[in-house]
């Protein structure tokens, strides 16, 4: 077995420490099953993946009953994977101005033709909310070697009564506010609302709005001498805009500023005491910043609760893509974009398995020699796609046999019965009972 190979075993052995003996040895199964790609070429299907790695028909069953009905918590194995990565020590976590950013976001597994409860997510190419399994997820965002790496702490699932994605984000940004530690900040892109993150307990973030963005004042307007008190702040429009072919003009900024980013420069326009359109003043004050960078069309809008230079935000919100770097390694790299199960636990566990098994493909390729794909790759990065290739001829007979807690559990089972005579069916009882005589 390669050193890289044992690596990666050690590491799920880790990982797999809470969970119960047999169905942690299936789960090992699942995640080398995910890293070595088997995904790609079965399109998704779990038992075709497990079977083309080398399992034995028994073996493949006893996999797929540890993520159907095995008795783990998914949230177990994330904790033991981010303190695995804090022990060892390779990740420098990114510091800007004091403020330690902490992406989040949500990731959609796609099942069109799944029946049964199911949420939705929106799907881009679409434009439209499509059937799918939605998690939240949440990580630190740092550097392991030469590459970003965003480290998971939580991986938020559905309720079981709410499946809808405003019940999922709701959770998601609870969850957020729990975990944000003194110096830490949020990260979140343009689905979130400002007034969702400061009801949802997050003091401290930076989120990414709508370019027709509009806000108040955290002041009174000054009073004309006629009619009411105005009870609202002054509007502030950071953008212009056209309504009915009639063009409202952009409010003045507070302060500008400018900075160099490689050979270009990008300018900032900053907007200082704002709240929420429809809020009144005496609330918590937030900063609105619209980055204007050459390099793209459309510019960045910005705001936030942290007082910060507009250099330093638009680095936090830099920081926010390695978050995307897990479901890219999920679905793309190791196949995991369609996944056939149907049960209700399932369903929801091998979306989270297999974002794991991609945080620990970006986390190993960034961490290890690099590894090239053949002669021709002479400028070879440690990237999570050339790791893959080499797993991808990965056979389960190549493996050291588990040692320790992981291992088969053996059981008595002589006495139950098997196959068709094991299934817990029972006829349907008819209703004989005698229909009610009529009265004479």
């Amino acid at each position: 077995m390669s050193p890289i190979v044992y690596r990666i075993h050690t590491l799920l052995e880790k990982i797999l420490a809470n969970v119960p003996v047999g169905t942690n040895l299936g789960l090992l199964h699942l995640f080398l099953t995910i890293l070595s790609g088997r995904l790609l070429p079965s399109r998704g299907a779990i038992f075709p993946a497990l079977q083309d790695f080398g399992l034995e028909p028994a073996a493949v069953r006893r996999a797929e009953a540890a993520v159907r009905c095995g008795h783990f918590q998914l949230d177990h194995l994330v904790h033991n994977w981010h303190a695995l990565v804090v022990a060892e020590g390779m990740l420098r976590p990114h510091v800007y101005e004091g403020v330690r950013p902490v992406a989040c976001d949500l990731v959609g597994f796609f099942r069109p033709k799944l029946s049964g409860a199911l949420g939705k997510h929106y799907h881009s190419q679409a434009d439209k909310a499509l059937p799918a399994v939605s998690v939240g997820l949440i990580g630190a965002v740092g550097s392991v070697g030469s590459q970003r790496f965003a480290l998971p702490r939580a991986i938020v699932t559905q309720p079981t009564l709410d499946l809808s994605e405003k019940a999922l984000k709701k959770r998601t940004i609870a969850r957020a506010a729990s975990l944000l530690q003194a110096g830490e900040a949020g990260i979140f892109d343009a689905g979130f609302e400002p007034s969702e993150l400061l009801a949802g307990g997050v003091t401290r973030f930076v989120v990414r709005a709508a370019t027709n963005f509009t806000a108040r004042r955290n002041y009174l307007r000054a009073y004309k001498g006629i009619g009411a008190y105005p009870k609202y702040g002054e509007i502030v429009r950071p953008l212009a805009r056209t309504y009915k072919e009639r063009e409202i003009p952009a409010t003045a900024c507070d302060a500008s500023a400018r900075f160099k980013v490689g050979k270009r420069f990008v300018k900032a326009l900053i907007f200082n005491d704002l709240v929420g359109s429809e809020s009144i003043p005496g609330g918590r004050s937030l900063r609105c910043v619209v980055i204007l960078d050459p390099k793209y069309k459309h510019p960045l809008v910005l705001v936030t609760t942290l007082s910060l230079t507009a250099y330093a935000l638009w680095c936090l919100y830099f920081d926010r893509w390695p978050i995307e770097q897990i479901p890219l390694s999920a679905k793309q790299m190791l196949g995991a974009s369609r996944t056939f199960v149907f049960g209700k636990a399932s369903r929801v566990r091998v979306p989270v398995v297999s974002l794991l098994a991609g945080s620990v493909l970006s986390y190993v390729a960034a961490s290890s020699p690099v590894v090239a794909t053949g002669f021709w790759d002479v400028c070879a990065r440690p990237t999570c796609g050339r790791l893959r290739r080499v797993l991808s001829g990965l056979h389960f007979q190549d493996l050291a046999a588990p040692q320790g807690q992981i291992r088969k559990k053996e059981s008595v089972t002589a006495h139950l019965p098997k196959g068709i005579l094991g299934h817990r069916r029972q006829k349907a009882v008819a209703d004989v009972r005698e229909p009610a005589r009529k009265a004479a």
